[in-house]
């Protein structure tokens, strides 16, 4: 398996995938908010949010949620939604996304972490969009511009740095980079939208590669993919979202939800 390539091309009508397929990583033992899938938020579940967003996604053909606990797949099937249950050993939600990816009959596999529930479809679609017409992309995320520089310093938020190609340098739970020289808007801090969206093979070899030491360290599972000479094409959004991590984050998910906002 080579370095996937970062090159950008003009789309055409001409497209290299057939098939896209949304799967949402959701497990009950978190550690900082345990059961944080099924909280209620403006009357449904956390879960059933992210699916209802993800399904609204123009380029996704099919829905589902990934998880290793019965009760997070009762609440799926009570509203109506595709579930697969998973091994409770996997370390990250990579590695559980390529166990589904193994039975699915599709060219790009959409990860969409399931403690996002203000995600915004149209993220969705741009993230997949490169891969149109271009054969060379193996793996594709998003970022945007903090509108509150404070933000990048906060361990929660996820970094990313970007080189002139387009593609990630890293990711880090750190400000990324230091401001400590002569400050360029086009060197960031830029904030890391946790969706991805892989080749279904690519996804496949990710999730047979050990965990990394960088992965480990930084607890993000997207390190993997750079540790070992990968490429992710980063595509730039202005859609915010809010990944639910704290009791705080959850209390502003609800506020949101229960006003009829968006993030």
């Amino acid at each position: 398996m080579r370095p996937a390539g970062c090159s950008v091309s003009i789309r055409d009508e001409s497209q290299t995938h057939k098939h896209t397929v949304a799967v949402i990583p959701a497990r009950y033992a978190s550690t900082r908010l345990p059961g944080k899938a099924l909280a209620d938020i403006a009357g449904r579940p956390m879960i059933e949010h992210v699916y209802r967003r993800a399904a609204e996604s123009r380029h996704v053909d099919a829905v589902i949620v990934a998880t290793d606990d019965e009760r997070i797949a009762a609440v799926v099937r009570q509203f109506g939604g595709d579930v697969r249950l998973t091994s409770p050993a996997h370390p990250s939600a990579t590695d559980r996304l390529g166990e589904v990816a193994a039975d699915l009959d599709c060219d790009l596999v959409v990860n969409v972490q399931g403690d996002e529930p203000v995600i915004e479809p149209s993220v969705i679609d741009a993230v997949i969009e490169p891969f149109g017409n271009d054969a060379s992309l193996s793996m594709t995320s998003a970022f945007l511009r903090f509108t509150n520089p404070d933000d990048a310093d906060d361990p929660n938020v996820v970094k990313v740095a970007i080189d002139r190609r387009g593609c990630a340098l890293y990711f880090s739970r750190s400000r990324i980079p230091f401001p400590r020289g002569p400050q360029d808007a086009a060197a960031g801090p830029f904030k890391h939208i946790g969706v991805y969206v892989y080749r279904r093979q690519f996804l496949r070899q990710l999730a047979s590669l050990a965990p990394t030491p960088l992965e480990r360290s930084e607890s993000l599972e997207q390190l993997r993919v750079l540790e070992h000479g990968f490429s992710i094409k980063m595509v730039e959004t202005r859609h915010d979202s809010i990944g639910v991590d704290t009791p705080a984050d959850l209390e502003r998910v609800r506020r949101l939800l229960t006003a009829g906002a968006r993030a």
